[in-house]
Parts: C-alpha cells; sequence; structure tokens
C-alpha cells in the first residue's frame, strides 16, 4: 500500500502530514484509512498530548477526491476520519498553500491554526455544483463573521492567510515554509500544561460548541439532497472532470 501518510513524534506532539500531493491531499479511502490510523494513534496513546495535522509544501488539501464518490469514511471519525470525531486532545492545522472544500473542512475540525502566507481557505463546491458537506456550512459561520462564511459559501472564491486572520480563523502567520513549524511550536506549549486540564477545556467547549450540530447536520442534508437531485449537480462534476467551464441551467 502506497503511503499516503506520515506521522512522527516530537515529544509528546504526534504530527500527521498528508502526502498525496500528485492528487493534491484529495482525500480517498486510502488515504482517509491511513490518516484514521494516525488520529487513532493520537487520541488512544496516553503518552501523545497534541496532534498537528498538515499537507504538503504546496498544498494542504483540495478536499474530497471526486473520483471517490463519496468513499471516505470511517468508524471513528466520519469524513476524512476527522471531521466528525469526537476528541480530547488539541489538533492544530499548519496550512501551506489551498485550503479548499473538504480542505477548509478539515481546518475547521481542528482546534487552532497556523497558517503561511501562502495559505488560502475556500469552499469553491457551488462553482461545481456542489454544496459544502462536511460542516462547512455551520462551522464556517461559528469560526467567522457570518458575512465572510456567506461569501465564501456562496462566491466560492478563497481567502488569503492575512484575511484569515484578521476574521479570527487563523491563530498565527508565517513566512512561506513556516507553518509547521510555528505549528509544532504551539503544540509544545500546550503540551507544557497539565494534560488532564487541557483536555477537561478541549472536551467541554467542544460539548458546548455541538450543540447546534444536529440542527447543522440537517440543514446540511437537505442542502446536498437538494442538490443532488439537479442537473447542474450532474453537470458541475462532469464539467470539473472534463476540464471545461460548465453550463448551468439552474434545473
Amino acid at each position: 500500500m502506497e503511503q499516503l501518510v506520515k506521522v512522527r513524534r516530537d515529544g509528546r506532539v504526534l504530527v500527521i502530514e498528508m502526502c498525496r500531493e500528485k492528487k493534491r491531499n484529495a482525500v480517498n479511502r486510502e488515504l482517509a484509512d491511513q490518516l484514521d490510523v494516525a488520529f487513532n494513534l493520537l487520541e488512544d496513546d496516553p503518552e501523545l498530548w497534541a496532534g498537528v495535522l498538515t499537507g504538503s509544501a504546496s498544498v494542504f488539501s483540495a478536499g474530497s477526491d471526486l473520483t471517490a464518490n463519496g468513499d471516505y469514511w470511517t468508524d471513528r471519525g466520519g469524513e476524512y476520519a476527522l471531521i466528525r470525531r469526537h476528541r480530547r486532545k488539541p489538533l492544530v492545522a499548519a496550512v501551506e498553500g489551498p485550503a479548499l472544500g473538504g480542505g477548509l473542512e478539515l481546518v475547521l475540525a481542528c482546534d487552532l491554526v497556523v497558517a503561511s502566507s501562502t495559505a488560502r481557505f475556500g469552499l469553491p463546491e457551488v462553482k461545481r455544483g456542489l454544496v459544502p458537506a462536511c460542516a462547512g456550512l455551520f462551522r464556517g459561520p461559528r469560526a467567522l463573521p457570518v458575512n465572510l462564511a456567506r461569501e465564501l459559501a456562496l462566491v466560492g472564491d478563497p481567502i488569503g492567510a492575512d484575511r484569515g486572520y484578521a476574521a479570527g480563523l487563523v491563530n498565527q502567520v508565517t513566512e512561506a515554509g513556516g507553518a509547521l513549524a510555528a505549528a509544532v511550536a504551539l503544540a509544545q506549549r500546550i503540551c507544557a500544561n497539565a494534560p488532564v486540564a487541557v483536555q477537561s477545556s478541549l472536551v467541554a467547549m467542544d460539548r458546548w460548541l455541538a450543540d447546534s450540530d444536529e440542527l447543522g447536520w440537517r440543514a446540511t442534508d437537505e442542502a446536498t439532497a437538494t442538490v443532488r437531485a439537479s442537473e447542474d449537480h450532474r453537470e458541475g462534476i462532469n464539467a470539473f472532470l472534463e476540464k471545461r467551464p460548465p453550463q448551468w441551467t439552474g434545473r
């Protein structure tokens, strides 16, 4: 099996690196399964107190591999092995390059975000006749000012690291190539604290934030079902795979 995820320990920090750069770290069945192993290790190993999720030097993740037809669900983590995971240990996203679609939804599933000046965050699904189906429609407005979340979801154009920082999505901006080192340093600062207190605090905050998740998932499922029944959905996918502009009909 091709190694699509690399892990390494840095003290009590587990660094998880997506290595499917030729496919822009788009998540398919194999990448989801290997991410699941890594996230399970982070949660289950008592010697690990925090994690860092990163992509490649040129791209964090383009989200779903459209040829996977939605086959990237794992039992403990849901989509991408992370989106619905119940975690106790903090996870920091280290972002270089684009985090688009499900890539941004992976970022939104993390607890803290370090981004280099090359980072871009976006939800381009509407450009393909899709909707963000992995919590972006409710975690986006929760993490960002509502009008900016609407801009991302309705216009589909990405924003840069500086705008993400100003809006509160990004905790720290670094020079190009510096996101991973800064994210590990931030995770190490977390690990200097009492792990039981850190984990209890994270669980308490997530429990409060998750109160609206059930409604968010229902609304997302309704939007997804409506879109999938449309002609524009099929046209958007075909146009993307055929590398041509879509011809929308509004049906």
